[in-house]
């Protein structure tokens, strides 16, 4: 697998695993029905987020993305559901 499709494969799957949590979160502390999705989402979110900051610099650096593509690349893992609008937006501009 080529370095841009493993960037548009983890922006994804961290977006993904971000919402199972959003959705986790409010089973477990708006309805109080489970916390099953914040303990299996919570998880999976981790290692998705720890993936996608490695890929992010790595794909910046061997890609030679400019310093703020890389910056954003990275920052988009914050805020929840950036990274997949993010790998679009990389790929409209060529980036990946």
């Amino acid at each position: 697998m080529t370095l841009p499709r493993f960037f548009i494969l983890i922006a994804r799957l961290e977006a993904f695993t971000w919402a199972g949590l959003l959705v986790g979160m409010f089973l477990e502390h708006v309805l109080a029905v489970t916390d099953l999705g914040v303990w299996l989402f919570g998880r999976l979110h981790g290692g998705a987020f720890i993936v996608y900051f490695v890929t992010a610099i790595v794909a910046g650096i061997r890609l030679r993305w400019p310093w703020w593509a890389t910056t954003l690349a990275v920052l988009a893992a914050i805020p929840p559901l950036v990274t997949w609008p993010l790998e679009v937006w990389f790929r409209r501009r060529g980036l990946v």
